[in-house]
């Protein structure tokens, strides 16, 4: 695996840089509700030397009935200089799954402009098997200041994804799995409906990762896109369930070198809710 500080970072290049000073570890851990755990306990009874708790649900736009939509830019800088994190810092994310909701601050991270940041490869699972050192120690934390560019080619809303399937001008790339793209499993979130946007392609997020929770070689990631019918030359939209495993798949379309990619915040949380909008249902 190639390191890379601005998308992917091993394990082994994480243990060597620990101490550097211009480093932020930040837990990224989020669960869904039938996991049952808490990913705040777990972070406070073990992380990684100096890691702060990134919240994605409390780091988001509160304003929205949609579960942690982007926040506004202000609340995202005032978020993360409280955490001693801004500019001239590099940045590693990590989660407690192995590489599952990291790549969505990853995505919230690069959407603001920040360029200096990585996920952790197989996460804080593979750091504790490889008996790397953790801690239950708050961090110590000094004021750095944050600018942000939004970048907004990064993000689009429901408007411009329904645009899209209608144009066919993009790949919209659904990282759920197989069976609720299909829409013969329930949605775990009451109201939606069943199925997907009309004229997208179902890559399941598990798919561009090995069987350790590490992410594929470029090679593997472009095979497991072109096995679904993506068509790469195309510019991407990236959706799931509520905007966390998609980036997974941006991510992972970042890897490969790839760069016009964008991600649908709302999701399906979104499309399923709305009557007006057209799903499809099966492999198509």
């Amino acid at each position: 695996m190639q390191d890379d500080p601005k998308t992917l970072v091993s394990t082994d290049w994480l243990a060597a840089h620990l101490k550097d000073p211009d480093l932020r570890v930040l837990d990224a851990s989020w669960y869904l509700p039938q996991q049952g755990r808490d990913a705040r306990a777990e972070y406070e009874a073990a992380h990684i030397p100096g890691a702060r708790y990134f919240d994605i649900d409390e780091i988001s736009d509160n304003r929205s009935d949609l579960p942690h939509m982007v926040p506004p830019v202000e609340k995202f800088m005032s978020k993360l200089r409280a955490m001693g994190v801004g500019d001239g810092h590099q940045v590693v994310i990590y989660d407690g799954a192995g590489l599952f909701s990291a790549a969505r601050v990853w995505w919230l991270f690069r959407l603001m402009g920040q360029t200096n940041v990585a996920v952790l490869d197989g996460g804080f699972p593979k750091w504790q098997a490889e008996g790397h050192p953790v801690e239950d120690l708050p961090p110590v934390i000094r004021d750095r200041h944050m600018t942000v560019r939004v970048q907004n080619h990064m993000v689009r809303d429901v408007t411009q994804v329904s645009a899209a399937a209608k144009l066919g001008d993009h790949e919209i790339i659904d990282a759920r799995s197989a069976e609720r793209f299909r829409g013969d499993a329930p949605e775990p979130r009451e109201g939606l409906r069943a199925g997907h946007i009309p004229g997208s392609k179902n890559v399941p997020f598990g798919q561009v990762l090995n069987e350790d929770g590490t992410m594929k070689d470029p090679e593997g990631i472009r095979t497991a896109f072109e096995s679904a019918g993506v068509d790469l030359s195309k510019p991407a939209i990236t959706s799931c369930g509520s905007g966390v495993t998609a980036a997974i798949l941006s991510l992972a379309l970042e890897r490969t070198g790839k760069t016009d990619h964008s991600l649908y915040d709302g999701s399906w949380v979104e499309w399923g809710a709305f009557p007006t909008l057209p799903v499809a249902t099966g492999e198509n």
